[in-house]
């Protein structure tokens, strides 16, 4: 066990580190885990997490083969135009950015609350939002466009 523990305390250690480095240091470390550089606008905050995750994997083993399958999966949508895969919980948040202005959305058991008024629908926040006829779920990004 003091084994494990003096290997959690390392990797802590190193990570911790990473807040010290300059962005060249960083995109280097990236380059280092990744095997190309990171796009030129990423984050520095994006560079540290992303840096983390792999010393963390490297460390002490990343996802299985089954769950990058099922995250690629998800993330791909096998290109079919279709929601999320499951309901949103009452308690989630959404979050969209629309002409500089950043629209947040509350998911209630009985629909939405935008501005602090009650909506039944994501598309009738939508159009409220935009001006125009659009998919609540397509805008707030729960839905795909067929490919």
């Amino acid at each position: 066990m003091m084994v494990r523990a003096d290997r959690e305390s390392e990797v802590a250690r190193e990570i911790a580190g990473l807040a010290d480095l300059d962005r060249e240091s960083l995109v280097a470390r990236w380059r280092t885990h990744y095997g190309n550089p990171p796009r030129p606008k990423l984050s520095r905050a994006l560079l540290e997490k992303a840096i983390a995750y792999e010393i963390q994997c490297k460390a002490f083993g990343g996802l299985s083969a089954a769950k990058k399958r099922a995250l690629r999966a998800a993330a791909s949508n096998n290109g079919t135009s279709s929601s999320i895969g499951r309901p949103l919980s009452a308690g989630a948040r959404l979050i969209r950015e629309w002409n500089g202005v950043v629209h947040e959305v509350d998911v209630t058991n009985d629909g939405y609350i935008w501005q602090g008024e009650a909506y039944r629908s994501l598309t009738a926040i939508a159009r409220a939002i935009t001006g125009t006829k659009w998919s609540g779920p397509r805008f707030f990004g729960l839905e795909r466009r067929p490919r």
